[in-house]
């Protein structure tokens, strides 16, 4: 049975790596959609939408099958627990991505951001990318010192963010009040996803050393 369920757990802990892998690749192409208004990219990230939500689903089917056929305890049971909550983050961080990919869309044939914040957007899809590859790599690895260092990683983005939202409430801002709703929202999303982000490595510290580090924002 140890055999059985040490197996289990490698491949619900890979698969959640492929998955945070996924989200990743998906940001970096909705980022890209975004800058170029590139609708055909646009639509590819919300049609692959669908493949991310079918390892979703098989993830959270592997996790709750491991809690109640293997009924595990101490250290396994939070192994489990942790893996349950982590296939949430993973989650959103794919529906951010595709949230991202809307606003290119739905904006098309005309760039959903004013010129002046395109390098602020495309260095917070950088980060943000780079911080989805980040957490696909603590989960491959469970390193609980890396895993640690996702949440000085987000440092970047919240001040990119705290950035941008000055820019918006400028008086000078003269792009109307749809772009600023626009860039308001996109900001947040990437916001959002390096929390999540962030969450994952405070779920690994935990899956691994039993001691959970102060928690973050991850509302939505």
């Amino acid at each position: 049975m140890r055999v059985i369920y040490n197996e289990q757990m490698a491949d619900l802990a890979h698969l959640l790596g492929e998955m945070a892998g996924l989200a990743g690749s998906a940001m970096d192409r909705a980022t890209q959609a975004l800058l170029q208004a590139d609708l055909p990219l646009a639509e590819q990230v919300i049609s692959e939408g669908d493949r991310i939500a079918e390892m979703i689903a098989d993830a959270e089917e592997k996790s709750f099958a491991l809690l109640a056929l293997q009924a595990p305890v101490a250290g396994d049971l939070r192994q489990v627990v942790s893996a349950i909550q982590i296939v949430n983050d993973v989650n959103r961080m794919g529906i951010l991505a595709l949230h991202v990919a809307k606003v290119a869309r739905r904006r098309h044939p005309n760039h959903a951001l004013p010129e002046a914040v395109n390098g602020y957007f495309a260095e917070m899809g950088r980060v943000a990318v780079s911080m989805g590859q980040s957490a696909k790599e603590v989960l491959d690895s469970r390193d609980p010192e890396r895993a640690a260092q996702l949440n000085q990683d987000d440092e970047a983005m919240d001040d990119l963010h705290r950035h941008l939202f000055t820019l918006l409430m400028d008086r000078e801002w003269k792009y109307g009040v749809a772009a600023a709703v626009d860039v308001t929202l996109l900001g947040r999303y990437y916001e959002r996803f390096a929390d999540h982000a962030v969450e994952i490595g405070r779920r690994v510290v935990f899956l691994v050393t039993g001691e959970l580090p102060p928690d973050t924002d991850t509302e939505s």
